[in-house]
């Protein structure tokens, strides 16, 4: 039987009670954090210009548009939400599959968690849990041992569109057979070439939100009786071998479904930008606290590590000098002098006025990228920070496990302090009352009668 018959009567048979205690804490994160992101990307670039987009088709007010107290058909709301969540590059992903989950799956079941009415904790963490799994799974079983990204596509907005329309078609309740069909019918609409990220366009932060605007349609599609292709993963056209030339591993596909989560493997983010970053931000940090290393007598600077570092350093005179704020969020120079000069990385420092500061652009300018081969990783791997001061002294830090890793998590309190910081960001400011009330709600998730309750506050 086709792999995707055993994802449908997981999505249409699992129950509450059959998710681990970790999954479910996991998700709890993930609302957290993906709503923390939403408010801190409500006022970024692009989001402004989808609401009014999206205030000029009108339609039914059933679902709510976070910050902007606007509510529209699900879809619409759901692409807003997942533009926002993903805008700042801070939302949070699996470690190895390089998916981020939330921007997909929180804007998703929320949006249609709002237009089913009455729609429990306890069900919006298991379609969470479920839909966190699969994306997990299609990104680690698509081209084993490397990355979807080797094939120019998107991993998040790719493998969103089933992975949207799974967990909408849950929430929904529909049967095998329809949900057979709103996966076929999400496939069918597939795409997010990787391109935007090296263009500097706003085109990256676009792709889960339309992931998850196709993702509902597909859903409610399938329910009006609708039919799609029957085998969307595994068929002659189907994703692994239309999309990665049939380079795809089936047993880490469906190896223990229904037992094992991979949510509990998805990191959140401790700075607002690519993960891959992160571990040069950490050990520069770590210099600057362990040496208190002054700026202005830093002579230069050479970050090291696998493939990914050194592709996030390259061009030199892009990354040094970044043409964009999505050029910003993937330069690994940017953050490391941004590390330097500020001495944290945040929210702040990636605006328009921020890229064009002088005291970091001169500190970039000293950075330099070394490929090591031996630090290549499957996923988020290793890196290292030199720091070579003016009379020749020499720091140097190596990071393993970056901040926010699986082996170095964040726990829910970190994702509170990452709420209040990007909550206080947000387009419309929120009382501090109801920041309080969200992060409590969020906490007792799984006894919430009505799990709606917490975008209405955010509306």
């Amino acid at each position: 039987m086709a792999a995707i018959f055993d994802f449908v009567k997981n999505f249409t048979g699992t129950k509450y009670d059959d998710i681990p205690g970790a999954a479910v804490e996991a998700a709890k994160r993930e609302v957290l954090d993906s709503l923390a992101t939403a408010l801190g990307g409500s006022s970024k670039a692009g989001v402004g210009e989808l609401v009014d987009m999206v205030k000029e088709w009108g339609g039914s007010e059933q679902s709510t548009i976070i910050a902007y107290g606007i509510k529209c058909p699900a879809p619409n709301a759901a692409q807003v939400n997942g533009t926002m969540i993903h805008a700042l590059d801070y939302d949070d992903g699996h470690q190895v599959a390089l998916v981020h989950i939330g921007c997909v799956a929180v804007s998703t079941c929320l949006a249609v968690a709002e237009r089913m009415g009455k729609v429990s904790g306890k069900e919006l963490i298991t379609a969470i849990a479920l839909g966190g799994d699969f994306l997990a799974r299609l990104g680690l079983a698509s081209r084993p041992g490397t990355s979807a990204l080797g094939s120019g596509w998107h991993p998040t907005t790719l493998f969103g569109f089933l992975g949207s329309a799974a967990m909408a078609g849950r929430l929904m309740g529909l049967d095998e057979e329809k949900m057979i069909n709103a996966l076929g019918l999400a496939y069918h609409q597939c795409g997010g070439a990787g391109s935007g990220v090296g263009d500097g366009a706003l085109a990256k932060r676009m792709g889960p939100g339309l992931a998850a605007r196709a993702g509902i349609t597909a859903a409610l599609m399938a329910e009006r009786g609708i039919t799609g292709e029957r085998d969307p993963l595994e068929g002659r056209t189907g994703l692994f071998n239309a999309y990665m030339g049939g380079d795809y591993d089936v047993k880490i596909l469906t190896s223990d479904l229904g037992k094992r989560f991979e949510g509990v493997n998805i990191g959140n983010k401790p700075y607002p930008c690519c993960g891959l970053t992160h571990a040069c931000i950490d050990a520069t940090l770590a210099l600057m606290s362990r040496y208190n290393i002054n700026p202005d007598q830093i002579r230069d600077i050479t970050v090291y590590g696998g493939q990914s570092i050194y592709g996030l350093s390259q061009p030199p005179e892009v990354k040094r000098a970044p043409r964009t704020i999505t050029d910003a969020q993937f330069s690994v120079p940017w953050v490391v002098a941004t590390a330097l000069v500020k001495g944290k990385v945040t929210v702040d420092d990636f605006t328009d006025e921020a890229i064009k500061r002088q005291e970091i652009l001169k500190i970039a300018q000293k950075v330099n990228a070394r490929l090591d081969p031996a630090m290549d990783r499957h996923g988020v791997g290793p890196g290292g920070v030199i720091i070579t001061m003016q009379d020749g002294t020499e720091y140097t830090e190596e990071v393993e496990h970056c901040l926010g890793s699986v082996e170095r998590p964040m726990a829910f309190e970190d994702c509170t302090v990452k709420f209040r910081e990007c909550a206080a960001c947000s387009i419309k400011p929120l009382p501090t009352d109801t920041v309080d009330k969200v992060i409590e709600m969020v906490s007792r998730l799984e006894k919430l009668s009505d799990a709606t309750e917490i975008i209405r506050l955010l509306g």
